[in-house]
C-alpha cells in the first residue's frame, strides 16, 4: 500500500484513521503520524460537487453493510489547506481469516482531469468547434424532444432557420479564414438574443438555427424579423473593405401536427429557400396547408431532403447489364450504373423523384461526385476482376460548367487505380446540346485519357445526326421512346434503323434502351443495332451484388 499509485487510508472498526500512504498524504494534506487516531471526517473530508453537502461516508456503508462500497459520482475531497479536488472512492472491510471485521480500507484516486477530458469531448461532441453553437447533432436531438413535447403535452414551439446571404462572396473573395470571422461574429450578432431555455445552432456552413421553447408561430416571426432587419444594417469589415451582409429566415411551427424533427428541418429549409427566391433579407413563415404541400414546396422538400441524403450518406448504386445482340460478344462485361436514394427508413427512392428538385435546386453536381466515387470505389475493389468490366456513370449538364470537374475525375483513375478503359461516361443528348463547347472539351479529355463517350437518349434532341460529327461519342444510346414499339411502329423502326446506320457510318457502337421483352430485342437484332438494355436481360440491382459475381471463387 505504501507504494501504489492510488491514495490509501486505512481504518479501525470505528472509523479511526490508523494509516495513510504516501499519495494520501499529499491529497488530504495530513500525514500518516498526524493522523493516525482522528476521525476519518477530520481527514477525509468529502463534499458533494454540485450540492456542496457532505458526501455520503463510503466507509461508515461498508462497514455497516459488511461490503465493498462504491464511488458516488460529484465527490470532492477538501484537503487540510482548503484545496479542492473531484475523485473517485471505493471502501471496503478487512476482515480476519474468521471473517471478523478489523476495519477498512479507503482507495481513491484523482479523477479531476480525466473528468474535464470527459465533460470537454462530450461539449465537443455536441458544439461546434468554430463558433461554440451547439452543433446539428445536438440541436436534433433537442429539436426531437421539442417534437414530442408538442405532439404529447399541445406545447407550442417554433423552428427559426437563418441563411447568412452574403456568406459565399466574403468566403470566396476574402477567403475561408476571413469567412470563419464573419461566422464567429454571426454567433456574437445572435448570442444574447434569445431565452436561456431556447437552444441557438450552426448547423453547417453559413446556416444557423434556433429553436424557440414555449412560443407561438406570431411572436418567433417577430422575433426572426427583428435579427433579419438587424443583419440588413450591419457591415462587415476586413483590411478597409466594408461587405454587406443580410439574412434570410425560415419559420415553422412545432407543434401537434409536426411529424418528425426531420419533416419540421426539411420544412424550415423551404421556408428559408422561399425567402431567398423572393429577394433575400427577408423572412418567410412556412404554414401547412392540408395533407399536401403545393408543387413547388413539395419539390422544395425534396431538395432539403437530398441534402440530408448527401450529408449522411443516403444514396447507394445499382447496376443493369448492358448486353450485346450479336453472338461475338466478346469477354467484356458492361453495366450502367443507376443512383437511387435510401429514405430515412431505409426504403428505396427512385430516380424519378428526386432528380427533378435536384436539378431545379443546384444539387446535380454533387452528385455526380458522389457517385463517381462510389463507382470507382466499387470497381476497384475488383481487383484483377476488373479488367472484364465496364462501368457506364451518366452525368449531368451543370458538372461540365464546373471548373474542377474533369481534373476531379481524371484523379478518381490515380486514387482508385482504375484503367480509364474501363469507365465510359454518358451525357443525355439534351444536355450535351444545351452545354455543347463544355462538353466538347469534355469529351476531348476524357477520350484523350483513354475513357469512352456515350449520348445517351439519343434521338430526342433538335438535329441529332449534326451533333455526332461535333461530339465523337464512342456509344449511342437509342432513346427508349423509339424502341419500346420498334416492332409494332413503322416510324419508330424506321428511326431506329436511321440511328443505326449513321452510327455505324461514323464508327459509333450503338445501344437500345428500355427493351423489355424478347420480340423488341429479335426485331433489334435483325435492325443490326448491336448492345440492349433492359428488363428482359436484367433488372437493376445492387453493383456491389453484380460486381461480386465477376470475382474468382
Amino acid at each position: 500500500m505504501h507504494s501504489i499509485g492510488d491514495a490509501v487510508i486505512t481504518t479501525d472498526p470505528n472509523y479511526r484513521v490508523e494509516y495513510l500512504n504516501p499519495v494520501a498524504e499529499v491529497m488530504t494534506g495530513w500525514s500518516s503520524a498526524e493522523a493516525a487516531g482522528n476521525p476519518l471526517q477530520s481527514v477525509f473530508a468529502v463534499i458533494n460537487e454540485l450540492t456542496r453537502a457532505p458526501a455520503a461516508d463510503a466507509v461508515r456503508r461498508c462497514l455497516e453493510e459488511g461490503r465493498i462500497v462504491g464511488p458516488d459520482d460529484h465527490t470532492v475531497l477538501v484537503s487540510r489547506c482548503g484545496r479542492e479536488r473531484l475523485i473517485a472512492d471505493t471502501a471496503a472491510p478487512i476482515r480476519d481469516r474468521d471473517g471478523t471485521v478489523l476495519g477498512a480500507v479507503l482507495v481513491f484516486q484523482d479523477v479531476g482531469e480525466t473528468r474535464r477530458l470527459t465533460r470537454q469531448l462530450a461539449h465537443e461532441a455536441a458544439h461546434d468547434a468554430l463558433t461554440g453553437l451547439a452543433n446539428r447533432r445536438q440541436f436534433e436531438q433537442r429539436l426531437e424532444e421539442a417534437v414530442a413535447a408538442a405532439r404529447n403535452a399541445g406545447i407550442e414551439h417554433a423552428l427559426c432557420y437563418f441563411d447568412i446571404d452574403q456568406f459565399k462572396l466574403v468566403n470566396d473573395t476574402a477567403g475561408h479564414a476571413v469567412g470563419d470571422l464573419l461566422l464567429q461574429q454571426v454567433r456574437e450578432r445572435l448570442i444574447g438574443k434569445f431565452r436561456d431555455r431556447d437552444t441557438l445552432a450552426r448547423l453547417g456552413g453559413d446556416e444557423f438555427a434556433v429553436l424557440l421553447e414555449h412560443c407561438s408561430l406570431e411572436e418567433a416571426t417577430r422575433i426572426a424579423e427583428s435579427i433579419v432587419t438587424s443583419f440588413r444594417e450591419w457591415r462587415f469589415t476586413w483590411e478597409g473593405r466594408r461587405f454587406q451582409i443580410g439574412a434570410s429566415a425560415g419559420v415553422v411551427p412545432v407543434n401537434g401536427e409536426t411529424a418528425s424533427a426531420q419533416a419540421v428541418l426539411a420544412e424550415a429549409d423551404v421556408a428559408c429557400f422561399t425567402a431567398k427566391e423572393r429577394g433575400r433579407n427577408r423572412v418567410h413563415v412556412y404554414r401547412r396547408q392540408g395533407a399536401q404541400p403545393s408543387p413547388h414546396h413539395a419539390q422544395m422538400l425534396v431538395a432539403a431532403t437530398l441534402r440530408d441524403a448527401l450529408a449522411e450518406d443516403r444514396f447507394c448504386l445499382y447496376g443493369q447489364p448492358i448486353v450485346s445482340l450479336n453472338s461475338e460478344s466478346g469477354t467484356l462485361y458492361h453495366y450502367e450504373v443507376l443512383l437511387r436514394m435510401i429514405a430515412p427508413d431505409g426504403g428505396i427512392i427512385l430516380p424519378d423523384a428526386f432528380i427533378p428538385a435536384a436539378e431545379r435546386f443546384g444539387l446535380m453536381t454533387a452528385i455526380d461526385r458522389w457517385v463517381i466515387d462510389r463507382a470507382f470505389r466499387a470497381h476497384a475493389s475488383l481487383n484483377g476482376a476488373g479488367e472484364r468490366v465496364e462501368l457506364a456513370i451518366n452525368l449531368c449538364g451543370d458538372s461540365l460548367n464546373t471548373e474542377d470537374f474533369a481534373a476531379f475525375l481524371l484523379h478518381q483513375f490515380t486514387q482508385y487505380d482504375v484503367r480509364s478503359d474501363r469507365m465510359c461516361f454518358e451525357l443525355t443528348e439534351t444536355a450535351a446540346i444545351q452545354n455543347l463547347e463544355q462538353a466538347q472539351e469534355f469529351v476531348a479529355v476524357i477520350r484523350a485519357h483513354g475513357s469512352r463517350f456515350a449520348l445517351d437518349d439519343f434521338g430526342t434532341g433538335l438535329s441529332s445526326f449534326r451533333y455526332l460529327r461535333e461530339l465523337p461519342a464512342d456509344y449511342l444510346k437509342i432513346d427508349g421512346s423509339f424502341v419500346r414499339n420498334v416492332c409494332r411502329n413503322a416510324h419508330d423502326a424506321a428511326v431506329v434503323a436511321a440511328i443505326n446506320e449513321v452510327g455505324h457510318i461514323l464508327g459509333i457502337v450503338t445501344v437500345a434502351e428500355y427493351v423489355h421483352d424478347g420480340a423488341t430485342a429479335c426485331c433489334l437484332r435483325d435492325l443490326g443495332v448491336d448492345y440492349a438494355q433492359g428488363y428482359v436481360f436484367g433488372a437493376p440491382q445492387p453493383l456491389e451484388q453484380l460486381l461480386q459475381s465477376h470475382l474468382p471463387a
